[in-house]
């Protein structure tokens, strides 16, 4: 007989379904009334604010600062850049009446037709770039390394809260350099903090890696990305940095006086990360009871349950657990203080601790009369089976609480990485490509392969052969070895494996 689990169905009866289940029983999100957006609830958010926190002082720690630019942005901006406006046309929103009117017999109309349509930022190198041809006259404005906290909007067909909805929140960093060398050194700093914080933080292994032509932002000269793997073998896109060249500040005309006065074009960069994150976080460390938080991103590290059948009771075990919490809030972890919730609620014992089970808090604490008397408390871990315990002394467990923390912190980070390790593999033979990807069971499509290093060259020949699998060419990794070899799709020589997947 299976053991009973919280979440119905299991990753392995139904992955995709689990993983809405677990944002379902983790109270993360749900959808709104506008299909393809969501509304992401309190511990959804707080789990994204602490990302933002942590993110935003390492933008800063780097020489960031914040501003904000609008939210509509001219269909004639984004018509400067025609790479780029043909790679995000048919995802845009488009504004084109400025006013309501009431129409006979009830209900409105739009009215007011614009004199030019207005597109709901899908990005905003556009408008951005209409600033800095403004603010950039000299070689002494530069560099500039701006950094935006905003939504998006890119129409989706087919959604998945966190992961692919038409609305999103986002960073989006937008830097101006006077040489190629410092934006290209720009992008790859910016890459080197997103890989930081999904492994210190998120506890998420990524490869660095720079994206084929056929994968690259559009407009770009080079995009690079950070990809990781899931539990069901398929790849997320973590995070890209752009290195533009020119081609934006050419469509924008950011020019500046160079020392010898001479006008040159300015070279920019353009880097994000967005609420996908969360969904990366879910489905890297998640399990069939519900969500898994890593530590340092926990919106609660400890959550004091008090156990008690009678006011007398009460009285003891609430003192003993006011005084507990306060020790513990007293303690620092990862440059903050130690978050602790006691959660009060007039909820039966299970109930409680199950809720908390399910939205991955770490450490779960239950002090009754018995642990009062003898100074001692009950601490269950995330990373431990719902039903194992621990009886720790008051003090060693204050004492010894932030190790405890970083133990299921790194031991996160070594679980994942070694998922990916054993979901790897070297392939040189196009039938071992198709066979890899090919799913086990016709009824469960995420059940395939994982991760293939292949040799490739560019050209079209590996994209019409991918078509079919569903697979995409994830990225060249930056710390690949020269290897002689042929292309998987073409025979022509190779000199480097790239990562193939099936992916987000």
């Amino acid at each position: 007989m299976a053991a009973k689990t919280a979440i119905t169905p299991t990753r392995a009866d139904d992955y995709p379904e689990w993983y809405q289940q677990v944002v379902k029983a983790a109270d993360l999100a749900e959808n709104s009334p506008v299909r393809g957006c969501m509304v992401i609830k309190p511990w959804g958010y707080a789990v994204w604010e602490n990302m933002q926190r942590v993110l935003d002082k390492m933008f800063k720690d780097t020489g960031h600062v914040n501003a904000y630019f609008p939210l509509l942005i001219p269909l004639s901006f984004l018509e400067k850049e025609a790479e780029h406006v043909e790679g995000f046309a048919k995802e845009c929103a488009v504004v084109t009446h400025h006013r309501l009117e009431a129409k006979p017999g009830g209900g409105l109309v739009p009215a007011g037709e614009l004199e030019e349509p207005l597109i709901i930022r899908p990005t905003s190198e556009t408008i951005i770039g209409a600033s800095y041809a403004k603010w950039v006259q000299s070689y002494r404005d530069l560099p500039i390394l701006i950094n935006q906290w905003a939504n998006v909007m890119r129409w989706e067909m087919r959604t998945r809260m966190f992961l692919r909805t038409s609305e999103f929140l986002w960073q989006e960093g937008h830097t101006v350099h006077a040489t190629a060398q410092e934006a290209m050194e720009e992008t790859m700093r910016m890459l080197d903090v997103y890989a930081d914080f999904a492994e210190n933080y998120m506890a998420m292994p990524v490869i660095k890696g720079e994206k084929t032509p056929e994968e690259r932002f559009p407009g770009a000269v080079n995009t690079y990305t950070i990809e990781a793997m899931m539990q069901d073998r398929k790849a997320l896109q973590s995070g890209t940095s752009h290195f533009l060249g020119q081609n934006f500040a050419k469509a924008s005309g950011i020019k500046f006086l160079n020392q010898e006065s001479r006008e040159e074009i300015a070279w920019t960069t353009s880097w994000g990360v967005s609420t996908r994150l969360v969904g990366g976080l879910l489905m890297t460390h998640s399990d069939d009871d519900g969500l898994i938080l890593p530590p340092r991103l926990a919106p609660h590290h400890v959550v004091i349950m008090p156990i008690h059948r009678n006011d007398e009771e009460k009285a003891q075990v609430m003192e003993f657990c006011h005084s507990l919490k306060a020790e513990l809030q007293a303690q620092q972890y990862s440059g903050q203080p130690l978050q602790v919730h006691l959660d009060q609620r007039d909820l039966r014992g299970g109930e409680k601790s199950w809720q908390h089970i399910k939205k991955g808090v770490p450490l779960r604490v239950e002090v009754g009369p018995r642990d009062v008397a003898s100074g001692s408390v009950a601490v269950g871990r995330r990373d431990q089976e719902p039903k194992a315990k621990a009886f720790i002394p008051r003090a060693e467990f204050v004492g010894t609480v932030t190790k405890i923390l970083d133990e299921m912190q790194s031991g996160l980070l070594n679980k994942a990485l070694k998922h990916r390790e054993e979901n790897t593999q070297k392939i040189d033979s196009w039938d071992d490509f198709v066979a890899y990807f090919t799913p086990r069971n016709a009824d469960k499509p995420e059940i395939h392969g994982g991760f293939a290093l292949s040799h490739w060259s560019p050209g079209p020949e590996a994209q019409e052969k991918l078509k079919d699998l569903k697979v995409t060419a994830r990225c060249i990794p930056l710390d690949g070895e020269k290897e002689a070899g042929k292309c998987l799709f073409s025979g022509r020589p190779s000199q480097q494996r790239v990562i193939f997947a099936k992916s987000y």
